[in-house]
């Protein structure tokens, strides 16, 4: 499979780019500066620079051409302000789902959090965050044209993955380390029988492989 993952520089990104070749898998990774490109590389993953905040559709469609999936894991960061919360935790996704539509790209998988709700309140950053995801995810799970299914991890760590975890569409919260974050998308990427899903993710007692199958079933 040919996968173009939006934020390909990110923590949870190069996990997943990784994992992906690994498997024999085609991973492309968007990225806004040139000196990231060498990290990409060396995670196995083709890089290509465009900026999902001032790139235009055309332009991201072009990229994801040819592609048989996309895995939105671009995020403002913490250190940012409110504004890019909305430029592209919640703008970027939906130029990258309507990309995806006018590539011809179904299979449409959306790093999301948890607690996202577009209808979230409060004037902290981190609760335009959670608006921003929110509304990111309406717009994607709006979409026929996409076969979409949004992950939405619990606290994130860098512990090391167990490969053990909860997936459900209520977890309650709860931590997961980025590698098991990354073990998951690798599997949703190709299990489009968890398409229309939701899923919240924390750390648990069940494979990730058997995980996701088990959602997939249901």
């Amino acid at each position: 499979m040919r996968i173009v993952i939006a934020g390909g520089h990110g923590r949870i990104a190069l996990r997943l780019e990784r994992l992906l070749s690994a498997g024999g898998h085609e991973a492309v990774g968007l990225i806004r500066r040139p000196e990231q490109a060498e990290d990409l590389r060396a995670a196995g993953a083709e890089p290509v620079v465009l900026d999902l905040e001032s790139a235009s559709v055309e332009e991201v469609a072009e990229v994801l051409r040819g592609a048989d999936a996309a895995v939105f894991a671009a995020g403002a960061g913490p250190g940012s302000g409110a504004a890019r919360k909305d430029t592209v935790d919640r703008g970027a996704a939906v130029l990258f789902a309507d990309a995806a539509e006018r590539a011809g790209v179904r299979r449409f998988v959306v790093v999301s959090s948890m607690g996202a709700d577009a209808r979230h309140t409060g004037d902290d950053v981190f609760d335009v965050y959670l608006r921003a995801k929110g509304a990111a995810d309406d717009a994607v799970r709006s979409r026929p044209g996409l076969e979409w299914t949004v992950l939405r991890p619990g606290m994130l760590n860098d512990d090391a993955g167990t490969g053990l975890v909860r997936l459900e569409a209520r977890t309650g919260r709860g931590p997961v380390p980025r590698d098991d974050v990354a073990a998951v998308l690798a599997e949703l990427v190709d299990s489009p029988g968890t398409a229309g899903l939701t899923l919240e993710l924390v750390s648990g007692s069940i494979p990730v492989t058997v995980a996701v199958t088990d959602v997939a079933g249901n």
